[in-house]
């Protein structure tokens, strides 16, 4: 026979005791919808880290020139070129003595007020100011890693 056990209430008033309920919580995933779920969010996540930093590693090499210099020379050409990113380009011929061959400069210039320096200055000895930027993602930015900073005349 089972032993009956007397259960007696603390002494005290239980009227004041509130007792939580935990709300039930539908669940409106399923197992695979849950992983499916999951899975999109780190895939946005993935997406969005891979996106900011190559959108960081673009501004820092924009911002950080490799080499800096000038060369001087005479401008042969300069023209606006590219399907979608319009820049100018041109070469400049790097003439250290007369009757030698010369050497051609390729650059690349992002100001519109520095191309128009240059286009003004055709055919006549000049310096360019150029920074070089090495390891840039695209040729969106320029068909040479040479950009004009500055124009100086000689003659």
């Amino acid at each position: 026979m089972a032993k009956k056990i007397k259960i007696v209430p603390p002494p005290g008033n239980f009227n004041d005791i509130v007792v939580e309920q935990r709300p039930e919580v539908p669940i409106f995933l399923s197992t695979k919808e849950f992983i499916l779920a999951k899975f999109i969010g780190y895939f946005i996540a993935i997406v969005l880290v891979l996106a900011f930093g190559a959108a960081g590693y673009t501004w820092s090499v924009l911002n950080w020139s490799y080499s800096e210099g000038d060369r001087a020379g005479y401008v042969q050409k300069l023209s606006k070129k590219g399907w979608v990113c319009k820049t100018w380009e041109g070469e400049i011929a790097l003439v250290t003595m007369p009757g030698t061959v010369a050497e051609k400069f390729y650059f690349t210039v992002r100001d519109e007020k520095i191309a128009q320096l240059i286009n003004d200055s055709v055919g006549e000895r000049i310096v360019l100011e150029y920074e070089e930027h090495i390891g840039l993602p695209t040729s969106c930015f320029g068909d040479t890693s040479y950009f004009i900073t500055g124009v100086k005349n000689i003659e």
